[in-house]
């Protein structure tokens, strides 16, 4: 492998040299740099695939095998070793790129000074090794008619901060050498500072002495892809096509060259894994390498904010790199990010192999912590395994792709529960939907959105988006507050494809409208759902109005409602209890929700065991 510190490189590097000159830059062997960050190529490749290896054969052989301290010590360390191969294929990529985007630049001024050096031939002006350009005598004097002297000219790197001498010289090959002269200065000036700044970077490329890849060294490799990011700006940041619609998206990432995806998934993993018409098997990879980065980010800080995202970043890891039951949907890594309240996609069963697609959006109080990973990934998981029980191929999908309203008392208070976190989390989804449609190999895949308490809000939001949620045929809401619309003819599915499930004890399917709350929202502020349900139903008990518009259960919306559990009543032994608003994805405790969510997003609406409107 020819590597910066190999033969190709390494001489590459050095015709720079401590000062650089025009000379020297004219020797520059990009095709060395370039042929370097191969090498770096095909061996973070290699890594890439040893570490697949180890993660898809080696450790699943093994746990299924192989049962004991012994095994799970083996199973431990093989987990190490994919750790480190998986850094090295980090690294590599940077590495890559790196040394691609120098060379990228540095072809750009040895262009420059070609042609400077073109035009000084072409004149028959002489370039001297200091970078002056002597031009002979041209023109004739004013006095005596004869050409007016030759001279020499010295380039000026930045001519555009010199200060003008006021005279202009006769001879009008002055000038022309002037400019020549000062495009040469450019060219060797900006390309030293090429070399330093990527000099800089490549230094900082290493890893620490060990066997391990501790947190503080994917700190590090977090501030290396920065720092790569920043350099490559011009090499390749402007051809991600942030604002294409996802078809479009699609095609970008198919025209491009096997090297060209490799170097954006390793500088900009962030970016692709979440950029929507990109294949999931490629967003899973970018997310899987950015999920280590942003662990190795947030464990050099110690706020709670870092620490609470942490956890749930590790606990989607832990899961990401268990070993799945014989049958169980393989997971699927379609979006990460710390940004806001936090950001995670996660899908069991490929979207774009599957026949069928739900997607879930959950609400209130939902942010990246160690709860959501352990519990709203468990709804998305128990219902791809009952949607797999009724026939061909599904994927179920959790999605916080928003900052759903945060609720510093739980449920204690619904006044932090606006509309714009789901107008904004709406057209998120939308755009998410959109690039599952485009994606998917089947020539019409059957999609469906479900959205959960506030979640369903949003998912009202996305419909309204122009042209609605695209690809999606069926719509679930669940202990639903109300979607912002009063009819189901309002989310542009058709109201026989509008399903509803509300539990009977489910206070948050019966908040009062805000606007007709009777004691002036006090109870609402002060107690919470519990106090708004009891004076606000007591003051309008016929009323089919809901928190954010008409009850989607209600006969009047017209949605399809389903038969789901009455969940735990409000006031039991315990005291107050909210937990029938939670328990429509439980499979033990709510079967029948579980169950008839998996009909509708297996396409199977017709055997769905139906409920009476309120």
């Amino acid at each position: 492998m020819s590597g910066p510190g190999g033969p190709g490189g390494l001489s590459a590097l050095r015709a720079l040299g401590a000062t650089l000159t025009w000379a020297k830059l004219r020797e520059v062997k990009c095709a060395e740099l370039e042929e370097a960050a191969d090498g770096w190529g095909r061996a973070g490749n290699r890594a890439d695939a040893a570490r697949d290896r180890i993660d898809t054969q080696l450790v699943d052989d093994l746990s299924r095998t192989q049962k004991g301290e012994a095994a799970e010590a083996a199973v431990r360390r093989l987990r190490r070793l994919s750790m480190n191969f998986q850094y090295i294929y980090t690294e590599c990529g940077l590495l890559r790129t790196t040394l691609n985007s120098l060379a990228h630049e540095m072809k750009a001024q040895q262009r420059v000074l070609q042609g400077a050096l073109d035009d000084a031939a072409a004149l028959k002006f002489t370039v001297h090794p200091d970078g002056s350009v002597t031009y002979p005598a041209a023109g004739e004097g004013l006095v005596d008619g004869k050409p007016l002297a030759g001279g020499r000219a010295s380039g000026v790197p930045n001519p555009g901060l010199a200060d003008p001498s006021g005279l202009v010289a006769p001879n009008p090959n002055a000038v022309k050498a002037q400019d020549i002269a000062d495009r040469l200065a450019q060219a060797v000036r900006t390309a030293a500072d090429v070399d330093w700044r990527y000099a800089k970077i490549l230094r900082a490329l290493k890893a620490e002495d060990g066997l391990g890849v501790p947190a503080a060294t994917w700190a590090d490799a977090a501030g290396d892809a920065a720092a790569v990011r920043q350099a490559a700006s011009g090499y390749l940041a402007q051809g991600i096509p942030h604002d294409a619609s996802p078809a479009e998206r699609k095609a970008w990432w198919a025209g491009l060259t096997d090297e060209q995806r490799e170097e954006y998934l390793a500088v900009y993993p962030d970016q692709i894994g979440n950029l929507d018409g990109i294949p999931a098997l490629v967003r899973d990879a970018a997310n899987r390498d950015n999920l280590q980065l942003l662990m190795g980010k947030l464990a050099g800080r110690d706020d709670e904010d870092a620490v609470t995202k942490l956890a749930a970043l590790r606990e989607i890891d832990r899961q990401l790199r268990a070993v799945r039951e014989p049958g169980e949907a393989p997971m699927y890594l379609l979006g990460i990010g710390d940004q806001g309240n936090g950001r995670a996609i996660v899908s069991y069963g490929n979207p774009d192999t599957s026949r069928n697609v739900a997607a879930y959006v959950p609400g209130l109080n939902t942010s990246l912590d160690e709860g959501f990973a352990r519990d709203d990934l468990k709804r998305a998981r128990d219902l791809a395994i009952a949607s797999n029980r009724h026939g061909e191929s599904a994927a179920a999908i959790t999605w916080l792709g928003y900052d759903a309203p945060q609720s510093p008392d739980g449920w204690g208070t619904l006044a932090v529960a606006g509309a714009g976190r789901a107008e904004e989390g709406g057209r998120s989804f939308s755009g998410f939907m959109g690039g599952l449609a485009a994606t998917n190999e089947h020539a019409n895949p059957h999609m469906t959105a479900i959205g959960h308490s506030y979640g369903s809000r949003t998912v009202g939001a996305a419909t309204q988006q122009e042209g609605g949620i695209p690809g999606v045929d069926d719509i679930v809401f669940v202990g639903s507050p109300g979607v912002g619309v009063d009819s189901a003819d309002d989310l542009g599915v058709g109201r026989e494809h509008v399903f509803v499930g509300a539990a009977s004890n489910d206070i948050v399917t019966k908040l009062p409208a805000k606007e007709k709350f009777a004691v002036g929202g006090a109870g609402l502020l002060a107690g919470g759902p519990a106090a708004a349900y009891v004076f606000g139903g007591l003051a309008d008990p016929g009323d089919d109005d809901v928190w954010f518009g008409r009850d989607p259960a209600s006969e009047s919306f017209g949605a399809r409602r389903f038969e789901v559990g009455d969940g735990p009543p409000l006031v039991g032994r315990g005291g107050l209890s909210v937990d029938a608003h939670s328990e429509y994805f439980n499979p033990v405790a709510d079967k029948s929700s579980v169950n008839n969510m998996a009909l509708i997003a297996t396409g199977r609406s017709h055997l769905v065991r139906a409920e009476e409107s309120r």
